[in-house]
């Protein structure tokens, strides 16, 4: 009787502790996506300059390039690569398709499960357009929660003065950019004989 007393005062004021937590939290404004995206001029390949961490790229070493095509349906075909840890290419081939009619065009989803789990929504996941340059050199990509982030560009490397405008934007936004990784892009070696 003694024993289940003190756990439900140690749960009680646990749950005190962190309800006092999430009430101290700042609440965020909702994430800023840019007003229009011309999909055909977003389609091509685009290089990894930066990201947050995250698990689906965990084991990307370098090289890491994201090309999107846009099929007749509408929906876009997405390619992502990078060259692994241990040297080898990996390869993620998805689609993308509007958020909604009612949203920017900006405001897409994602999905890298197979097509047949496409009506389930949890495999869908948001890639919003928050930033875009107008001659579309670089783009910006988040998420609601701001737990992804990537930064691409038309070239293997941004201008740092490019760069560092872009994060005091993305950091405007609310994005903790501390754990940022910049992504190496390495040009193929040649072997000469």
């Amino acid at each position: 009787m003694k024993n289940s007393f003190m756990i439900s005062v140690l749960i009680l004021v646990l749950s005190a502790h962190f309800q006092m937590l999430r009430s101290q939290e700042q609440p965020r404004s909702e994430l800023k996506v840019v007003r229009s995206v011309d999909l055909a001029k977003y389609a091509g390949t685009w290089y990894e300059i930066a990201r947050l961490p995250n698990k689906y790229q965990e084991e990307c070493a370098c090289n890491v390039t994201a090309t999107y095509t846009v099929l007749d349906d509408g929906e876009i075909k997405v390619l992502n690569t990078c060259v692994r840890v241990d040297g080898d290419t990996a390869k993620a081939e998805g689609r993308a398709r509007r958020a909604s009619e009612e949203e920017p065009a900006t405001k897409l989803k994602v999905r890298f499960a197979p097509g047949f789990l496409s009506f389930l929504p949890f495999v869908w996941g948001d890639y919003w357009i928050i930033d875009l340059a107008s001659d579309y050199s670089y783009a910006v990509i988040g998420e609601p929660d701001r737990r992804y982030l990537w930064i691409l560009a038309r070239t293997p490397a941004l201008e740092e003065a490019t760069l560092k405008q872009i994060l005091e934007r993305v950091a405007a936004q609310a994005y903790d950019l501390k754990k940022l990784i910049r992504t190496k892009q390495v040009a193929p070696t040649s072997d000469s004989h």
